[in-house]
C-alpha cells in the first residue's frame, strides 16, 4: 500500500528556533494520525511543514498526492456567500461543490455572506472547503474549535467517510472523534528539540 504521507528525520522550527527534531511518520490510506502534546510543543509548526508551507530545518517530506490544510483561520472571503466561497475553492481545485453544503449542515445558509455567520458556522464553512479539494490527505489543526457538540459529531462523520473512502488525515486535537479503530497517536513530547548550548564566555553568558 502506497503511503499518502511519509516524513523522515524532520527538524521543525518556530521563529528560527528548533522546537521538534527527529520526527518520522507514515500515513497510509484509510488511517488517521493524531498529534498530541502540550501547548507550544510544535503541532502547528509540524503541520505547516507537512503541508509544504514551511521548510524543515532537516529531514524530508514525501506527499505524492498533495494535501488539503485546515489551519486555525477559516480561510473565508467575508463578502462572499457560503455558496460563493465554496464555488471559489472548488474552481481553484477543479472540483465540483457537490454535496459539501449538506454534509456540513450549511444548506440553509447557502445565500448568507460569510461575514454574517456565527463563529461555529464559519468554522463549518471553513472545514467544508476540505470536501471540494479532491485531496486524499487532510491536515487539520484543532478543527473542532468553535464547534458545538452536534457539529463535532457531524465533522467526525465527515472524517470517517473520508478515510473509509481511502483518504487519510493528520489531526492536531485533544477531542475524541470516535476514530480510535482507524487512528494512531503520535506524542510529540518525545521529539522536543534540545536547547542549544553556548560556549563559555559567549554573548549569552554575559547576560546570565
Amino acid at each position: 500500500m502506497t503511503a499518502l504521507l511519509e516524513a523522515k528525520g524532520l527538524t521543525v522550527e518556530r521563529g528560527g528556533v528548533p522546537v521538534l527534531e527527529g520526527v518520522s511518520l507514515t500515513v497510509e490510506p484509510g488511517r488517521v494520525l493524531v498529534l498530541r502534546g502540550p501547548n507550544g510543543i510544535g503541532k502547528t509548526s509540524l503541520l505547516r511543514v507537512l503541508a509544504g508551507l514551511a521548510p524543515p530545518l532537516a529531514g524530508e517530506v514525501d506527499c505524492p498526492g498533495g494535501t488539503a490544510y485546515a489551519a486555525h483561520a477559516d480561510g473565508l472571503k467575508p463578502t462572499l456567500t457560503v455558496a460563493e466561497n465554496l464555488a471559489f475553492w472548488a474552481d481553484l481545485h477543479g472540483q465540483p461543490v457537490g454535496d459539501a453544503p449538506e454534509r456540513m449542515n450549511l444548506a440553509g445558509l447557502i445565500d448568507r455572506q460569510a461575514a454574517s455567520l456565527s463563529a461555529g458556522q464559519k468554522r463549518r464553512l471553513g472545514l467544508a472547503r476540505l470536501l471540494v479539494t479532491g485531496r486524499a490527505l487532510w491536515l487539520l489543526d484543532e478543527p473542532t474549535v468553535s464547534l458545538d457538540t452536534a457539529s463535532v459529531a457531524l465533522f467526525a462523520g465527515v472524517i470517517t467517510a473520508h478515510v473509509e473512502a481511502g483518504g487519510a488525515a493528520v489531526i492536531a486535537t485533544h477531542i475524541a472523534l470516535g476514530l480510535e479503530d482507524r487512528s494512531e497517536v503520535l506524542e510529540l513530547g518525545g521529539y522536543k528539540a534540545r536547547p542549544a548550548t553556548h560556549a563559555p564566555g559567549g554573548f549569552d553568558e554575559a547576560f546570565q
